[in-house]
């Protein structure tokens, strides 16, 4: 069997460009087989699992005015890797399954890593938030640039989709309900 090894570019202020490639379990000789010469390459799937190669992997590529990088990641589950520049904070966050990853944005180091109990859907910043939100299907976290969770709120219904409007996160779960907390307290908006 074939792998299918899905391709996504995304251009980030500051003249970062990333290329995501992913693949479904046990496919990453697949993905590995494009990896581009040039810069760092560090493998972070064993912080997924002592057999990440087994599961579905993703590689980022990222090229920078100061040079490029390469990450590799490990996924439980098959799903497409999701990334927001942190730029205040000199952090690309990256979501890929249950985990979430801050890494250097210029050179693509480990700064921390999240697991969740669920999937993560989202991946949400601004500016004006002193903190990153991770949206995982049944809790949101909000992460400080050290990697510290600020709040966590737990929901009982599936979170499909989430997304900052008007200053407020706004949720809504799997069976349609919308739901919007306040961005910098995780506490109900009225």
């Amino acid at each position: 069997m074939t792998a299918e090894v899905h391709h996504r570019v995304v251009a980030f202020p500051g003249g970062l460009r990333a290329s995501f490639r992913w693949a479904g379990s046990g496919q990453g000789a697949a993905i590995f087989a494009l990896t581009e010469t040039g810069g760092p390459l560090t493998d972070l799937g064993e912080l997924v699992a002592p057999d990440p190669d087994r599961r579905c992997r993703a590689e980022l590529r990222v090229e920078t005015p100061s040079g490029p990088w390469t990450v590799r990641l490990a996924s439980t589950i098959s799903g497409e890797p999701a990334g927001l520049l942190w730029d205040t904070e000199g952090l690309l966050i990256v979501a890929y399954g249950f985990h979430g990853y801050a890494l250097g944005a210029r050179m693509g180091e480990l700064r921390w890593s999240h697991r969740s109990a669920s999937p993560i859907v989202a991946v949400l910043g601004s500016p004006r938030l002193p903190h990153v939100i991770l949206q995982a299907e049944i809790e949101t976290f909000a992460l400080e640039p050290s990697g510290e969770v600020a709040w966590r709120v737990a929901h009982n219904d599936v979170v499909a989709s989430a997304g900052l409007v008007g200053g407020q996160l706004v949720l809504t779960s799997f069976s349609g309900q919308v739901r919007a907390l306040d961005p910098r307290t995780g506490r109900g908006v009225v």
